[in-house]
């Protein structure tokens, strides 16, 4: 059996493989792999994905955006 891959599941946003909130720490390792020369690339994608995961989360739980999401999808990938 094959190792399911760490990808997001739409729109709960939590992760295929592991079932943990995406992106999940395997996910993250490997986004930092595929971006390892274009961390501004990234940084892009995962605002653009944040943006998405807020819209589709706030529809199912009916009100705001959840607060953690800048941490969730952004902080850790900031160039240190």
């Amino acid at each position: 059996m094959r190792p399911r891959p760490h990808l997001p599941m739409r729109p709960l946003w939590r992760c295929r493989g592991c079932g943990a909130e995406w992106p999940c720490q395997p996910a993250r390792l490997a986004l930092l792999v595929e971006y390892r020369e274009d961390r501004t690339a990234l940084l892009v994608y995962l605002t653009t994905v944040m943006a998405e995961a807020g819209a589709q989360l706030s529809q199912l739980n009916g009100h705001a955006m959840p607060e953690n999401l800048t941490e969730r999808f952004l902080t850790w990938a900031r160039a240190r």
